[in-house]
């Protein structure tokens, strides 16, 4: 292991000679900080240590070939570089959405605390960066790292980024409460003697075996609740509080509430309580399982004192547990991530004893992607790159032809993945389609291209009445709403939009129409092989020819065509109708060749029978 260590150290030393930080000061140096506190402050081991030193060679040197490293300290160094890759448009809006993306390049757990680790050196540095990037650095460890920091319970590198940050955000107030807290120190140790002596004996001889934990407020903690609760600094009580932790048997619940309600009577007997501030979570736990008595108390001196009093039981839940710190304090969360970041603290107080491939993976019900501008973008998974485009607005999803991600150029369904950065091509000519609603997983995306087909179609619809209605003022007929009816329910259509769409697109002829008029069992219009199929079993008109005379014939069904009004001695042919028996039509007549082609199968070949003719006998003069 040492010699993984060892070679990392090569690598970054080769990689970063010559590369130096604003200062002046060897880039490598960066790498050896943070290794240092992801070794001595945190206590991972060497493959997250390696880790750090390749990350910062690949990071400014991505042709650098780490294949010869093992996959775990491979696949933590891949999330580092592409969480260096965050470039937050604007941290303050977007901040839980940043936290998340960490979170999603994480595929390893210790990627995010390998970070903040990282964070915490740039941090210490503040004073190497220029002003606009000292800003830049402050706002976002304020936004997404101090609140992953707290997450994962890295409690004392979160509360010394909080003061750097409040240090360099508020400097006159960070001074005066760092003044005061400093001056004050002697008298929180006084105070604390003080406190437990008239109880120790007393707690001795009730048998209770206890802990004391004594905690005083980080300069940017006590900031925000003179904030919050716009009091001085003297007013704010918990500065300065105690911890009573109980050693009893974590199966007997009774026995726990009885000590600790001991534990306060013993306290609240010695000093005098504000019954107002009481906490009572023991006899009735908070939602997400929090145990614990708080009670603020006076001493004698007048000073105010927050205790908190549980069992080691309790304590851990609180800690560790479902009702771990940054939950009962109300950090923004979700389920899968809370989920995953304490399983982060577990695998942190067991040094990461397990193998990688046991590692929790990170929620992965989210893409996050980014717009040439660097603005972040979170779509569900399986995402395409139409929903990306109405995502930015409806007009450009409307419009959209397809798209470049990460430069390539892509259709309009290529699926999306984290990281990726996407340009939209659009066209005015562009209009959404009925294909589209399957490239698209959005609720948005499917809303907004129901709404334009819907619009579209009803133009169409319009467009096509307005033809319609035009040709037969022209042709002087009508058309009642049984024969649209009729058409719709054979050409299959399911409503009258739909159909009168169709003839705004060109796809029924109103030609066809018409001849609909002059002959309804004709319907030579548009259909299916299917359809036609079983009208042929339905029609089998016999291949014998059929002999007919200008009269009729009694007993036989069949009319003269009305469309092309044949004449005896005319070249014929028959055609079965759907209900009116057997039409005759000239060979020449207008809808002739379409019968043919589309309904060869209820063509009649027809001949006329002869006629006699009475001769003329003239006489010879």
């Amino acid at each position: 292991m040492e010699r993984l260590l060892q070679r990392a150290r090569e690598v970054a030393a080769k990689a970063l000679a010559g590369d130096v930080r604003g200062n002046g000061a060897p880039m490598y140096e960066h790498a050896s900080a943070v290794a240092r506190i992801v070794a001595d402050e945190i206590g991972l081991p060497e493959t997250c240590i390696a880790a750090v030193y390749l990350h910062e060679a690949t990071r400014f040197h991505p042709e650098v070939d780490i294949s010869e490293f093992p996959e775990d300290v491979r696949i933590l160094v891949d999330g580092l570089n592409k969480i260096a890759s965050i470039r937050p448009k604007d941290t303050r809006l977007e901040a839980e959405n940043y936290k998340k993306l960490i979170v999603q390049y994480s595929r390893d757990p210790r990627v995010t605390v390998l970070k903040i680790a990282d964070r915490l050196e740039v941090m210490r540095s503040l004073s190497i960066f220029p002003k606009t990037d000292r800003e830049r650095i402050i706002l976002e460890t304020l936004m997404l790292y101090i609140p992953l920091a707290h997450q994962l319970g890295l409690y004392n590198i979160k509360r010394e980024m909080e003061d750097i940050y409040f240090n360099y955000a508020e400097p006159e107030q960070y001074r005066e409460i760092s003044r005061k807290l400093k001056a004050t120190e002697k008298d929180r140790i006084r105070l604390t003697a003080e406190f437990i002596r008239p109880l120790e004996d007393k707690l001795r001889k009730a048998g209770i075996e206890y802990k004391l934990k004594v905690r005083t407020k980080a300069a940017y903690s006590i900031y925000k609740k003179m904030q919050v609760q716009k009091v001085p600094f003297e007013g704010v009580y918990d500065v300065f509080a105690i911890r009573f932790i109980i050693d009893c048997d974590p199966e007997d619940h009774v026995l726990e509430k009885e000590l600790c309600w001991n534990v306060y009577s013993y306290v609240t007997e010695e000093y005098e309580a504000d019954t107002s501030r009481l906490r009572d979570w023991i006899t009735n736990p908070k939602p997400n399982g929090y145990e614990s008595l708080h009670i603020t108390v006076k001493n004698a001196h007048g000073a105010y004192l927050e205790v908190q009093i549980r069992t080691k039981r309790m304590d851990a839940e609180a800690e560790n547990g479902q009702a771990a710190h940054w939950s009962y304090k109300g950090i923004k969360h979700e389920q899968a991530m809370d989920t995953w970041l304490k399983s982060v603290r577990y695998n942190l107080e067991h040094r990461f004893d397990t193998k990688s491939e046991d590692l929790p993976s990170p929620p992965s019900s989210e893409v996050f992607v980014f717009t040439p501008t660097g603005e972040l973008r979170i779509l569900p998974a399986g995402a395409s790159v139409l929903d990306f485009a109405f995502n930015i607005h409806t007009g450009l999803g409307c419009k959209c032809t397809g798209g470049r991600i990460n430069g390539k150029g892509v259709s309009i369904k290529e699926k999306l993945h984290t990281g990726d950065v996407v340009e939209i091509m659009s066209s005015k000519s562009q209009k959404p389609n009925a294909d589209w609603l399957n490239y698209v997983v959005t609720a948005k995306a499917r809303s907004k291209i129901k709404v334009e087909l819907d619009a579209e179609l009803r133009s169409q619809a319009a467009q096509g009445r307005e033809l319609l209605q035009r040709r037969l003022k022209n042709w002087k007929m009508t058309l009642g709403d049984d024969q649209v009816a009729d058409m719709m329910h054979f050409l299959k259509y399911s409503s009258v939009i739909s159909f009168m769409a169709a003839i705004g697109r060109g796809e029924i002829d109103v030609n066809d129409i018409k001849n609909y008029i002059l002959n309804p069992d004709l319907l030579v219009l548009h259909t299916n092989e299917k359809e036609r199929k079983s009208v042929k079993e339905e029609w089998s008109p016999s291949n014998e020819i059929m002999v007919i005379n200008a009269k009729g014939v009694k007993g036989l069904e069949y009319k003269m065509a009305a469309c092309c009004n044949p004449q005896y001695g005319d070249d014929v042919f028959g055609f079965v109708t759907r209900t009116a028996g057997i039409k005759i039509h000239r060979s020449d007549c207008p809808n002739a060749k379409r019968m043919k082609e589309l309904y060869p199968y209820r063509v009649q070949k027809v001949i006329w029978q002869e006629k006699s003719v009475p001769a003329t006998i003239k006489k010879k003069k």
